[in-house]
């Protein structure tokens, strides 16, 4: 009997470990945070790029002035461009990003033809402090954000009409409002710094322009100057906010 229960109390002995451990809570290890890059937050930085205006029409308006109605001619005018850039942009959960945007430019794109109805007589015009406030959207591949951007632009002009006897004749200065539309892709090379690469079209209209006369004896003139204009654009972007928003990985 002794040996008996020795035997039993070793057999319990060596069964309570084995109870215990599968006795015990599994323990689950944490999720891992994965850092995914998070579009939202404001910006402001500079840009350098090309301008290509097209100054075209130029119909004759001046009342009871010669070619009344007539064209007399076109051109292009193009140069650079440089300037500043400010926006904020908010980031959805899905991938989306929308954002608003203003910028403004210097430029220097200048350009003039001869005139299709006078004989010594050229018209030039030059572009000058191009700006815009702009929406955009697009949607983001982590650190790269592909995007649409569209709203109002504003930009001055100066236009001025020569002849080979007089000289400078007519000048004129306008602020002209209209429209704008582009394409573009911005990348964040670090948390604070992004680059971007943009096209953008710009639509002024028709506006009838008044000439001042420079030289005496000549009356005010008028023309209707149909612009639009392409702008290929490059910038940096300093960013605040957002930076890496860290997302809880599911198993």
């Amino acid at each position: 009997m002794r040996k008996f229960l020795l035997g039993t109390a070793a057999l319990i002995a060596l069964a309570n470990p084995v109870m215990s451990a599968d006795m015990q809570t599994p323990i689950r290890k944490a999720a891992p945070v994965v850092p995914v890059w998070s579009w939202t937050g404001c910006s402001v930085g500079g840009h350098a790029g090309g301008l290509w205006a097209k100054a075209k029409d130029w119909i004759v308006r001046t009342p009871g002035g010669a070619f009344y109605g007539q064209s007399l001619g076109e051109h292009s005018a193009d140069g650079w461009l440089g300037g500043a850039q400010a926006g904020c942009d908010y980031h959805f959960a899905g991938g989306f990003v929308i954002g608003i945007q203003g910028d403004y430019a210097w430029a220097n794109a200048e350009g003039s033809h001869d005139s299709a109805r006078e004989i010594g007589v050229a018209y030039h015009s030059k572009v000058k402090s191009p700006a815009s406030v702009t929406g955009r959207i697009g949607y983001a591949w982590n650190r790269f954000l592909g995007y649409l951007r569209g709203g109002g632009a504003w930009e001055r002009d100066d236009y001025w009409a020569t002849t080979i006897v007089l000289g400078t004749a007519y000048t004129s200065r306008e602020m002209r409002s209209g429209w704008t539309i582009g394409v573009g892709g911005e990348y964040a090379f670090t948390n604070l710094l992004s680059g971007f690469v943009e096209y953008s079209y710009y639509d002024f209209g028709t506006r009838t322009i008044a000439f001042t006369p420079q030289v005496a004896g000549l009356g005010p003139a008028f023309a209707d100057i149909r612009e639009t204009k392409s702008v290929v654009r490059a910038g940096l972007n300093l960013r605040f906010g957002g930076y890496a928003a860290p997302v809880v990985t599911k198993y």
